[in-house]
Formats: structure tokens, sequence, C-alpha cells
């Protein structure tokens, strides 16, 4: 991987050997624990993945226009899980003022009781593809969590995290995520409820 999989002109780990494009499940390779997310190759990538797919703040899987590298034809919209991959990418190397922003950015799109569905199309403003999207809660109580431990390990006793609908507190590892209906609470690795 690190040898076919990484582009030396690009400086970044691309979708497949031989490509030119990156691709969000690049975005587990720190989650994972395959490179540390501020190895300069994986630091690069991340920050390619949120300059070049991600449409008002949120993540695409990966380019679908021209070429289709999956087989399936047309458009997609912004795919949360990838959304809440990119805040924990960036909470783990450190960048919390971004992974939070990101966050807050996808807490805005859930619906009025706090659910997600697989996929967000931004042009038309609302939720599409499967619904409830379990994948795409499961990523929102990592995210969380991530956001919750780098904080807490960076020394810094409480963060705010704005939000459009509510806010989520960072208090020395825990989060509470307050939205527009009941609070969803995740906690950190030393906590328990």
């Amino acid at each position: 991987m690190c040898a076919n999989g990484f582009d030396e002109h690009l400086g970044t780990f691309v979708q497949y050997y031989g490509s030119q494009e990156v691709d969000a499940s690049l975005l587990l390779m720190p989650l994972v624990g395959f490179l540390p997310a501020d190895d300069p190759r994986v630091a690069a990538t991340i920050d390619a993945i949120a300059d070049t797919l991600t449409q008002d703040g949120l993540v695409l899987r990966y380019r679908t226009g021209g070429v289709s590298t999956d087989g399936l034809d047309g458009a997609e919209g912004t795919f949360l899980l990838c959304t809440f991959w990119l805040v924990q990418a960036l909470a783990q190397r450190g960048d919390l003022e971004r992974a939070a922003a990101v966050f807050a950015r996808a807490l805005a799109v859930s619906n009025d009781v706090g659910l997600f569905a697989e996929e967000y199309d931004v042009k038309h403003q609302r939720m599409v593809s499967n619904f409830p999207q379990a994948f795409s809660h499961i990523g929102l109580l990592a995210a969380a969590r991530a956001l919750a431990s780098a904080a807490s390990g960076h020394g810094q006793p409480h963060q705010r995290i704005p939000s459009v609908r509510g806010s989520a507190d960072v208090p020395g590892g825990g989060v509470h995520v307050v939205g527009a209906e009941s609070p969803v609470s995740a906690v950190g690795p030393d906590q328990h409820r």
C-alpha cells in the first residue's frame, strides 16, 4: 500500500494503484491504525479529501463525474459516514477546531429527531438513500467519541462545539450532543453511564 498506493507527485494516497484521485475510504487509514493521522502522507491525504471531496462541508465517497470506477451510473449525495470519518481523522491528528466545524455541519443536516440517512443531497437540501442509516449513526457516535478523546488528551478541560440545531459539549472526555428534542450522549473511554 505504501509503495503502490501513494502518489509521490500528488503527495497523497490514491483511490487505487495508478489512480490520480483520492477516495474517502482513505480516511480509514488512521482510524484502523494503518498509519497515524499525523504521518505527513496521511495528513496530506486527509487535507486532499477535505479540499476536493467536500460539498458544502460534507464528504463525497469519491468523484463520480466522467469515469465510473465502481460500475454505477449517475451522481450521488454526500455520505454522512464519510463526513464522520473526516471528523475522526481530523480529531486524531489534533485539528480539533476543524473537526468540530465538520461535526457541527453534519449535525445540522439531521432530521427533527436527530436521525440521519445514508446520504445528503446538498443541492436539494434533503436526505437521500437509506433512511435511517445505522452506519451514519455509528459514525456519529465514533466522531463524538474521537472529538471527546482528542479534547481531553490535549488538556482542554472544556470545549464548546457549536452547531445549527444545538451544541455539543466536550467536558473532559465525554460528549453530550444537545439536539432539537432530546440529548444524545457518547462517553469517553474512561467514563461509564
